[in-house]
């Protein structure tokens, strides 16, 4: 594992040399594994009851997170041979924003499940590789904390948009406020999915005052608690349950979002679009990208795996607005496939909070550094200098 200081290397894949010569000249091996697709056994070791039944386990039987995994293996690599890529360059330009590569730290909540530090901590480890981090509304600690945190690194906000239009104004001015340049709008969580794991538990984070620090450090949302409670700051119970009211937005609609557009200068992402349908109807509202996304599977269970969907999307409007992707994405081979298929960059998920859980700000550092080192590693051996080379050509579909 590099210092959390070590900048960005030339080629990615000198992550991997690093790690070698660590080995052979002073017998270090990394504090953690390389191998990410087993990170989730290793951080399954290490949480508790309550954050492991929350973070890693998906709506019903799970079944549609077993089927996003399922897709990427059903894509297989084909390399290319005898062709030059000693120089390879995986930048990015996303929506105006130049990148290191095309991978974002996508918005997962209540990140102190995971680490004392939560969601600073990933603030911190993307900022020191110049990825965007995606501040959840759902987070552990507030915007402005997140984006102290920060720093000169690039965010963006992710809001699930409440039941309340003052609440929601002032949760995008805080953000625009404190240097978030990008809003992506979950449509996919007006309201929460089966989640056994949870439900097992009686454990639902939110309802005891975990998770809502955007709510509870907002001036409309404590007004509302004065209201309620006689204090703005009242107990965790109480605070939850307010939450709890102004959370579920059912009633969400197309004709709604020209509210967003009134009151969010910056562009604007909709995440969950799982079908050609939605992503013509988000390009004729006017959006400037949409996330191609199931929720990683957390919402319904039996919906059709992300992957499977992005082709088809992509080629329905990837030439008129962004295309980005997440749900199932694990690995640097897994970055390269969805790339291939159209999205334009991709958003991690569990997989840094699985390296937050385990060691902190060093944990996800790492797993970004091992992500981005095995994309630049799959890009040159299937024999490609860059991810805009890369067409579904690259790619077989197994039966």
């Amino acid at each position: 594992m590099t210092d959390a200081n070590t900048p960005p290397p030339a080629h990615f894949s000198d992550h991997q040399a690093l790690i070698y010569a660590a080995g052979a000249f002073r017998g270090e091996r990394p504090a953690l594994t390389t191998d990410l697709a087993n990170l989730e056994v290793r951080a399954a070791e290490k949480l508790d009851g309550a954050a492991l039944g929350y973070i890693v386990p998906s709506a019903g039987s799970g079944s549609t997170a077993r089927a996003n995994v399922a897709a990427f293996e059903r894509w297989r690599i084909v390399p290319r041979m005898l062709r030059d890529h000693a120089r390879r360059d995986l930048s990015a330009t996303v929506l105006g924003s130049e990148l290191p590569a095309p991978v974002l730290l996508g918005p997962v909540g209540v990140q102190r499940l995971a680490h004392p530090e939560g969601e600073l901590a990933t603030a911190r480890a993307a900022a020191a590789l110049g990825l965007p981090y995606v501040h959840s509304t759902q987070a552990s600690h507030s915007i402005e904390e997140a984006a102290e945190a920060s720093g000169p690194g690039p965010r963006w906000y992710q809001l699930y948009w409440p039941r309340d239009p003052e609440l929601c104004v002032s949760l995008l001015r805080r953000a625009r406020a404190a240097g978030y340049t990008h809003l992506v709008i979950t449509l996919d969580t007006t309201m929460l999915g089966w989640r056994p794991a949870d439900l097992d538990r009686g454990y639902l984070p939110f309802l005891q005052g975990e998770g809502i620090a955007n709510y509870t450090s907002d001036p409309v949302f404590r007004r509302r608690l004065e209201k309620e409670s006689g204090a703005p700051d009242a107990d965790p119970g109480t605070a939850g349950l307010l939450f709890a009211d102004v959370f579920p937005n059912t009633g969400l609609s197309w004709d709604e979002l020209p509210f967003i557009r009134e009151h969010w200068d910056g562009p604007v992402v909709l995440k969950g679009i799982q079908c050609v349908p939605d992503a013509e109807l988000a390009v004729e509202h006017g959006m400037d990208g949409i996330v191609v996304s199931n929720h990683g599977g957390r919402q319904i269970d039996g919906a059709i795996a992300s992957l499977d969907a992005l082709p088809a999307i992509a080629e329905a409007v990837g030439d008129r607005t962004t295309v980005l992707f997440d749900s199932g994405v694990r690995t640097g081979a897994d970055v390269f496939k969805a790339l291939a298929l159209g999205a334009d960059a991709v958003l991690l998920g569990r997989p840094y909070l699985y390296g937050l859980a385990l060691a902190g700000r060093a944990g996800v550092e790492h797993v970004l550094r091992c992500l981005l080192a095995e994309l630049d590693l799959t890009l040159g051996n299937a024999g490609y200098r860059s991810h805009r080379e890369l067409t579904p050509e690259a790619l077989w579909h197994t039966a």
